[in-house]
């Protein structure tokens, strides 16, 4: 077991010990599989984190798409090569487990070759945003994404409309700083969502973690995902090369 490895299971163990995962679990399912958890990582663990953003930052890549989002992305190709800490804590078996008991599904990583499954995004620049949407999965299973927010020194805010496609609920929505150590967890089919623009002078990261009950996917899709990853967020030189061996 490496540095890395060690350091996230000790402070996860931390961590999960200090949270009524039954309460937990009731409110996500409440919130029609949606939960927030402010500032719930340990510090030291979020220090390590913000480290590896920092390392990685040369990394960025820019994209552009008018109406929908600006700003800079790392994909998990650079993370598995540079970010240890990160993937670690993407892959622990304690998190996934905690992650199984709140969605009642035997979650586990997205492929290696999935360039979206681990990643950073950058908001750095006024205007970076990104517009409503599903998180809809390509793979065969469920998709569900975790966000932990790393760096938030912004007015930008997480829009989150509950119970959009629920006839016998009222929308609710939410707007949520992403605070160093917060984590929101949901199902990427149920959750409309949105980050409001970045003002002048401000800076928000978040790391994306997807988790999936079916890694497979048909080869076409696997073909409009990597396409849709190399126009919106990585570049076709960081999606489509060979992916770095964990």
């Amino acid at each position: 077991m490496n540095e890395a490895t060690t350091s996230v299971t000790e402070t996860m163990a931390q961590a999960l010990a200090a949270v009524d995962a039954e309460a937990v679990r009731r409110r996500y399912w409440e919130q029609n599989e949606f939960i927030h958890l402010d500032r719930w990582l340990p510090q030291p663990l979020v220090e390590r984190l913000v480290a590896e953003v920092d390392r990685v930052r040369p990394a960025i890549n820019r994209n552009y798409i008018p109406r929908h989002k600006k700003g800079g992305s790392v994909s998990f190709y650079t993370l598995q090569a540079q970010a240890p800490t990160i993937v670690a804590l993407y892959r622990s078996p304690a998190f996934l487990d905690f992650l199984a008991r709140l969605t009642g599904r035997q979650l586990q990583p997205c492929p290696p070759s999935d360039p979206h499954s681990c990643a950073l995004y950058f908001y750095t620049e006024p205007g970076d945003h990104i517009g409503f949407h599903f998180d809809t999965s390509y793979y065969r299973g469920a998709r569900y994404t975790v966000l932990l927010g790393l760096v938030e020194r912004s007015s930008s805010r997480l829009v989150c409309q509950l119970y959009k496609n629920d006839p016998q609920r009222a929308p609710v929505e939410l707007q949520l700083a992403t605070d160093p150590g917060t984590l929101i967890l949901f199902n990427g089919d149920k959750l409309w969502h949105a980050v409001t623009p970045l003002g002048e002078g401000e800076e928000r990261v978040s790391l994306t973690l997807e988790y999936v009950t079916d890694p497979s996917m048909h080869p076409v899709k696997r073909l409009f995902s990597n396409l849709k990853d190399a126009f919106a967020y990585f570049g076709f030189r960081a999606v489509f090369r060979r992916p770095a061996r964990a």
